[in-house]
């Protein structure tokens, strides 16, 4: 048994979109072991986003689980994690058959007449049952069509199992707690043909050979949610993944356009916000067109020290950061990315930090559009290693920014639903106690001014609801 381990162990894996990431946790929620199995996503077209889903879906889960428990005791529970929606066909082995298509996908894209004249729905993941449609088209009749956790966890115990939070993810697949019999009856699908749902924080199966519990597959944003420590009206949670997923805390329902409004974990409170195209898909994207002048910092912003705040605070250029068309608060694929102001005294240096502002000028704005009074960010994920896209934030926003300890929130929220599962605990509120604040950056009262006026800028410049 290690040393000062707390309790039992679990594992929590995360699938993300250019990794998988996997922690082994105590019960204190102390990381013992970490990992992570990195993995390529395809863009084959401008509106296609995809995983080779054997290989980021599959594999990578079962060497993230080999690797972090090569060091630990053997665990009382594992839980998988990943990004909504996704879906590939797999066969009777459970191995997938089709790319594994992701959020945005345009595949999952359901034609309309005026399909090029308009933002897209607003529904709550309508892409869910578009995947479906377009994996039934590339392999009718496969043994299953799986989003990735189902994928991951029959790899890992042989049941192809989601919660029920994953399962409300799922659009128009499910209504309320059932599958919508209507819609796959008009696919020519079967039930046994989708995952297997369990109770969100129930067991599902045990992982092959040992007696490790399985909990179902659920969703990484949720996850990251109940390990970070937003929990007061006024905390802002920022996910800065590939994605940039943004909820603000307040303790009365509100609602604005393009946003997102659900309960939160805790009673009285509402989050408010929703995911952003301008997370780490644009900000390396970004900082790769400059990486020939700044390829240490760029390529490898862990590598050695890099300063929060480089250059002059007033000649930074001004990024409309949608690559990929925008989500929240637009909804809107046809929207492209432009870097207004440039000039020629402008170097690397500014374009980068133009980069990490306009990602803080997207929370912004959504707390704008809501009307919230934000107090402070708590930020969770990979982005949050790198120093100068947390100073942006934080200069962008007028905010204080608490960077978790644990950068691997999803993962981390993972492991802890793995303790639900295997019988640890028996409430989310419990999950609280493993929220910790690695480092706080304030705002630099130069730079904000600074950024203040270039937000003034962006507002002019972006797209309208």
């Amino acid at each position: 048994m290690m040393t000062g381990v707390s309790g039992s162990v679990t594992v929590g894996l995360d699938i993300g979109t250019t990794a998988t990431k996997a922690v082994a946790a105590d019960a204190d929620g102390r990381v013992l072991a970490r990992a992570r199995v990195r993995h390529k996503v395809r863009a084959p077209q401008l509106d296609q986003l995809e995983h080779d889903a054997v290989r980021a879906w599959r594999r990578g889960p079962l060497q993230a689980l080999a690797e972090v428990t090569a060091s630990v005791p053997e665990p009382a529970g594992v839980c998988v994690a990943s990004m909504v929606p996704s879906l590939t066909a797999v066969d009777a082995r459970g191995r997938p058959i089709t790319p594994g298509l992701l959020y945005t996908d345009g595949r999952g894209r359901q034609p309309t007449a005026d399909d090029e004249d308009g933002p897209d729905s607003a529904d709550v993941m309508p892409d869910a049952s578009g995947f479906l449609r377009w994996a039934v088209g590339e392999a009718p009749g496969a043994f299953g069509y799986w989003p990735a956790q189902a994928v991951a966890n029959y790899a890992l115990g042989r049941v192809p199992a989601i919660d029920t939070a994953m399962a409300m993810m799922l659009g128009s697949i499910m209504v309320g707690d059932q599958w919508n019999m209507a819609e796959l009856d008009a696919l020519g699908v079967t039930p046994s043909q989708l995952p297997t749902v369990v109770p969100m924080g129930g067991p599902a199966g045990t992982v092959t050979g040992t007696g490790t519990v399985l909990a179902g597959g659920t969703v990484d944003a949720f996850c990251d949610q109940i390990v970070s420590g937003a929990e007061r009206a006024g905390d802002v949670l920022v996910i800065c993944g590939a994605t940039l997923i943004v909820w603000a805390v307040v303790d009365e329902w509100k609602e604005a356009p393009g946003l997102w409004t659900v309960p939160h974990m805790a009673p009285g409170l509402f989050i408010v916000g929703g995911p952003s195209n301008a997370g780490a898909l644009f900000v390396d994207w970004a900082r790769s067109l400059i990486q020939s002048s700044t390829r240490a910092s760029a390529a490898r912003p862990d590598a050695s020290p890099v300063p929060a705040r480089s250059g002059d605070p007033g000649r930074v250029p001004v990024w409309l950061p949608y690559l990929r068309g925008e989500r929240a608060p637009y909804n809107d694929r046809r929207l492209r990315a432009s870097v207004h102001d440039l000039d020629i005294t402008h170097d690397a240096t500014a374009m980068e930090r133009g980069a990490y502002e306009a990602s803080g000028f997207v929370v912004r704005t959504m707390l704008d559009r809501a009307g919230i009074v934000a107090k402070r960010i708590v930020a969770s994920g990979g982005g949050t290693r790198v120093l100068p896209w947390m100073a942006g934030m934080a200069d962008a926003t007028g905010l204080p920014v608490d960077v978790v300890g644990v950068p691997e929130g999803a993962a981390l929220g993972a492991a802890f639903m793995a303790r639900m599962a295997a019988g640890l605990e028996t409430s989310l509120d419990a999950a609280g106690r493993w929220a910790s604040v690695g480092e706080r950056i304030e705002p630099d009262p130069v730079w904000q001014a600074a950024a203040t006026e270039r937000y003034a800028r962006f507002s002019a410049l972006r797209p309208q609801v």
